[in-house]
């Protein structure tokens, strides 16, 4: 069952000095109970974005955030229902998204008063329950955030995300400020929540090979829009989408192979001027002539997946990076 939807969601920004960015350029993802959806690409091609209107942070300039059957408009605070508490978001900073001057127990707690979702005299038990269920000792709770490590902290935020009993949590580039010891531990913590308590993670992330171990299903954003979507196993093994094949030979193998990961020509774009046809298309090995001219809609294809791009005739799965080689070497390629 789907508990978050979201449908072709556009933002729009004001830019100091006049005119407007477009920072999400209708992207639409689903997310079920029990399901890890990852959303994956560069820096700034507007996931954060995203994330945040998915609970309802940013006004969206058209498009819906379905959560539970129920459509999200962005609310103060204090007007947000309370049936909304069960979306919650995890913010890329622990080291900010914390207060530094109340105990982690306090934190914690205020989920539980501000919902009255346990009786006063068991709260202190469910904070102590909620630090057990995130990997910190029982103690942690009269602790300072100062007093944890940057991997600790992150799990303090998810312990205050799982006060509210969510059923979906948002997760905004949680593992990026952590070394990579610490993002295996947490990456490895996400997916036992996930399993234990059927909650639905939608985990954005510019690092492929987190999302690659933990999630089920990925999308690949680029300059505000969906390009790639489909299982995690069938994206890597045989990408769709130039982008997503780009990405994934960028990422390192630390096995001794000798791999050398290739990096992505060029840059993302300035979102308030995107290149004209395919966005992708200024850095794209295979691009031909209709590639800057005519932008390629995200089109559904074979085995349950979604491409945009021109290579990939509709209903079918198109072919490897050989054949897609070929296929624009009869063509106009720039």
């Amino acid at each position: 069952m789907t508990a978050l939807e979201l449908t072709d969601v556009v933002v729009d920004y004001e830019r100091r000095g006049g005119g407007r960015v477009r920072a999400v350029a209708g992207a639409s993802i689903s997310v079920e109970r029990g399901q890890i959806v990852g959303l994956v690409g560069e820096s700034g091609c507007g996931k954060s974005t995203f994330a945040r209107a998915a609970v309802g942070l940013v006004r969206m300039t058209s498009g819906s955030v379905v959560f539970e059957g129920r459509e999200i408009v962005p609310l103060a605070r204090r007007g947000r229902p309370r049936d909304l508490a069960r979306l919650q978001l995890v913010f890329q900073n622990p080291y900010a998204s914390l207060n530094p001057r109340r105990k982690v127990g306090s934190q914690l707690a205020d989920a539980l008063e501000t919902l009255d979702l346990v009786p006063v005299a068991g709260r202190p038990a469910r904070v102590r329950e909620l630090c057990e269920l995130v990997g910190l000792p029982p103690t942690a709770a009269d602790r300072f955030p100062h007093e944890f490590s940057g991997g600790q902290r992150q799990r303090i935020a998810i312990a205050r995300a799982l006060a509210a009993d969510p059923s979906v949590i948002v997760l905004d580039e949680p593992l990026a400020s952590l070394d990579a010891s610490a993002q295996a531990q947490l990456a490895n913590l996400l997916v036992s929540l996930s399993r234990e308590l059927g909650l639905g993670l939608l985990l954005i992330s510019h690092d492929l090979a987190i999302v690659h171990h933990v999630a089920d299903a990925v999308s690949v954003m680029y300059l505000g829009r969906m390009v790639e979507t489909g299982a995690t196993s069938r994206l890597w093994e045989q990408p769709l989408h130039p982008y997503s094949e780009s990405l994934i030979n960028a990422i390192p193998h630390p096995d001794g192979s000798g791999f050398l990961p290739n990096a992505l020509p060029g840059e993302v774009p300035d979102p308030g001027q995107p290149p004209s046809g395919c966005r992708f298309h200024p850095r794209c090995p295979y691009a031909f002539s209709r590639c800057s001219v005519d932008e390629p809609a995200l089109v559904a294809l074979a085995g349950g997946r979604t491409a945009a791009c021109w290579l990939q005739p509709e209903g079918a799965i198109a072919a490897s990076p050989a054949e897609r080689a070929r296929l624009v070497a009869g063509g106009d390629v720039q």
